[in-house]
């Protein structure tokens, strides 16, 4: 058009000089900067690169579904389960089948998904403790005690100690400090928290720090605590001075040891590998040693020179891409036959009875627990027992007592109809947190107070 104009004029009009000025200017103006239209190329080919890759994404997701379906459907040891769905993993692995983790849509979730994202698929995510005290909130319908001898966790054998020594899930704690109830050796921990749930974060290579009694363990001590993390290992040493000696525990769901300068001994008990949260506990009689990595046993050593003092060292790899996250720390002492302890007093308290928060099923991890009282009851046919049911202080006690009342229903119902004991030989008490064995005013006392008695009518 500009064109046409000045060819149809050798002298231009006026009115035609105007015109041209202005249209000069309007396209001008509308036409973009060498700058935006980098800007604009560079977006376009951004937002193609982010279509192409989710293309790829979704045929990955459409890939991983088809196979996982066609292995449910081919009959193989799998089954689904919603990400949120605790039963339905719970009840998965405790049948040793695989768990496929799902969205609510059904859509299956890759493993190689950010750790956050990780930690939330930790359904079985909860509170210290292994007896929760009530919730305000209704309970849960009572129901028939799990089969906790079924399934992988019938040969556990970890039996925690009765009197905690150190105690902490860092909900006292402020986001970003280290926690008040262990000891800072060394590197960088932090206070986080995740889905709801608080861990202690060490972002720095070989973060140290300390569980700390307040006189040297005893001879039969355990530890218990919750591990997550992509990368690195925790040692666990008997104190800064003994470096010769020491457990293993790794991400990637490996345990191990190393004694006497010889080369570190693992064992890897994997089940859905790096970046999934579980449970590391410690189980030690004099120089015996036992470690496990959720139900499997992965060191079991009798002559663990491991120097005995009043804490547990851990030394940790971790970094800022790959840190390493721990939870719900228990340290406790102690571990009598339950018969020895019973035959004494008249009563006995036992931690190794599990339950959620507010729940009353019992936990697997019970097991060993729940076979020494068995097998008690099998060896003196004579015996009878009351089983008492206790809370800490926390919750509204009406809700207390009427979960503690249930927790007894569920012990004695799993004794007779797992183990085969005569009913008539057990009573089951609720008590609520109407008689706490000590204060509830630490930790401490609280996990104290949440337990099973055996008692002698």
């Amino acid at each position: 058009m500009l064109c046409s104009l000045i060819a149809s004029h050798s002298r231009p009009h006026p009115m035609h000089i105007r015109t041209l000025s202005l249209m000069a200017a309007v396209l001008v103006a509308a036409a973009p900067s060498l700058t935006e239209a980098q800007s604009i190329g560079e977006r376009l080919k951004q937002r193609a690169a982010d279509r192409a890759k989710q293309r790829g994404e979704d045929a990955l997701n459409r890939k991983t579904d088809e196979a996982v379906d066609k292995a449910i459907d081919g009959g193989l040891n799998a089954v689904k389960c919603v990400v949120t769905d605790t039963e339905c993993i719970s009840k998965a692995r405790d049948e040793g089948r695989t768990v496929v983790r799902t969205d609510k849509a059904g859509k299956t979730i890759p493993a190689d998904v950010e750790i956050e994202k990780q930690a939330e698929r930790a359904a079985s995510t909860r509170s210290s403790g292994a007896q929760g005290a009530a919730s305000a909130a209704p309970a849960a319908a009572a129901g028939p005690a799990r089969v906790a001898t079924a399934g992988a966790w019938a040969n556990y054998d970890f039996l925690p100690g009765e009197k905690p020594l150190v105690v902490t899930d860092f909900s006292g704690d402020v986001i970003g400090d280290f926690p008040r109830r262990l000891e800072a050796v060394g590197g960088n921990w932090e206070v986080v928290e995740i889905d709801g749930a608080r861990w202690m974060r060490g972002n720095g290579n070989r973060n140290q720090f300390a569980v700390k009694a307040a006189a040297p363990l005893p001879a039969r001590w355990t530890l218990e605590f919750e591990m997550l993390g992509t990368a690195g290992e925790c040692w666990l040493y008997p104190d800064a001075d003994d470096e010769d000696q020491y457990l293993i525990f790794a991400p990637n769901h490996t345990g191990g040891y190393k004694r006497n300068g010889g080369s570190p001994a693992r064992v890897e008990s994997k089940e859905d590998g790096a970046g999934v949260p579980y449970e590391a506990r410690v189980m030690v009689d004099g120089t015996y040693f036992k470690s496990y990595v959720n139900e499997k046993r992965v060191v079991n050593v009798p002559n663990l020179a491991y120097k005995r003092s009043d804490r547990v060292l851990f030394w940790c790899d971790g970094t800022e891409d790959a840190p390493m996250f721990i939870r719900n720390v228990r340290l406790a002492g102690g571990g009598r036959k339950l018969y020895d302890a019973l035959s004494e007093s008249g009563r006995v308290a036992t931690q190794g009875i599990y339950f959620d928060t507010g729940k009353d099923v019992i936990r697997p991890e019970s097991t060993p627990t729940l076979k020494e009282i068995a097998a008690m009851l099998s060896e003196h046919a004579d015996l009878q027992l009351i089983i008492e049911g206790h809370t800490d202080n926390v919750g509204a006690a009406p809700a207390n007592l009427a979960l503690s009342q249930r927790r007894a229903d569920a012990v004695r119902s799993a004794l007779v109809s797992d183990y085969g004991i005569d009913g008539g030989r057990l009573t089951a008490k609720g008590l609520g947190q109407t008689v706490p064995a000590t204060a509830n005013t630490t930790p401490e006392g609280r996990q104290q107070n949440r337990r099973v008695e055996l008692v002698r009518p």
